[in-house]
């Protein structure tokens, strides 16, 4: 007998080889535990077809119902995700504006203080 330790599941050689795809839906699958996975392991050689079929059927809607899950998180993580995106650029759009309105602002006293010691240089003279 083979088994994965990390898993506390054993399965027989001859299980695996026999039940490829199953034993990895009833390892992936989580809504069990390990001991109700070892359980299905055990009793699937008894099993009649119909029933290996329903289990089959059975976790494979508990795969797909949890990947549509995952999917929909996902887009609304991704929009809120975005959301922050945008919050952020408009935040730094309107700090870059600030900054450029107060250096303008600066410019335009520096221009103003300029012209007015060059009007007084030309009075001077």
């Amino acid at each position: 007998m083979s088994g994965d330790p990390q898993q506390g599941v054993t399965i027989p050689p001859e299980i695996q080889a026999k039940f490829p795809e199953l034993i990895q839906l009833v390892m992936s699958s989580e809504s069990m535990n390990n001991e109700e996975r070892q359980y299905w392991i055990n009793i699937l050689p008894i099993m009649t077809p119909d029933q290996i079929q329903n289990l089959k059927d059975i976790l494979l809607n508990e795969k797909k119902q949890l990947a549509a899950i995952d999917e929909k998180y996902s887009k609304e993580i991704e929009q809120i995700g975005q959301a922050q995106l945008i919050k952020k650029t408009e935040e730094e759009r309107k700090k870059r504006r600030n900054e450029r309105a107060e250096q303008e602002q600066q410019d335009t006293q520096n221009e103003e203080a300029a012209e007015e010691a060059l009007l007084k240089e030309i009075e001077g003279l």
